[in-house]
């Protein structure tokens, strides 16, 4: 592999790093020189490198969670539920148009629809 999808790789194995380049407090260019200096030696990221605990993983996925459900539009997805509801009565009513009635034995009484 290149240099820069090693660098590539690198960030995704990485994801702190997103953060600076976020906050505006690094460029990508800035950790791709350093990664291009130190490569992954650990003396060089301790700066940067945080160690994930589940605390911030859960911390990251709920607010991920709360951003995301500020930006549903309500409209839209229920006009997406309605249009399913529809589709669903439709094969709804498609099975049961197939169904055959129940079978009904004659009376044994009865000759030729007296």
């Amino acid at each position: 592999m290149s240099k820069i999808e090693d660098f590539k790789q690198f960030v995704k194995n990485n994801p702190s790093l997103l953060k600076y380049v976020k906050n505006k407090e690094k460029t990508w260019q800035q950790f791709y020189e350093i990664y291009d200096m130190y490569g992954e030696s650990k003396d060089a990221w301790k700066d940067y490198l945080e160690e994930t605990s589940v605390n911030t993983v859960n911390a990251l996925g709920v607010s991920d969670i709360i951003n995301w459900i500020k930006n549903v539009d309500v409209d839209k997805m229920q006009e997406s539920i309605s249009s399913v509801q529809r589709v669903l009565g439709v094969l709804e009513d498609l099975g049961n148009n197939n169904v055959k009635p129940e079978y009904k034995p004659r009376p044994l009484y009865k000759h030729f629809e007296d």
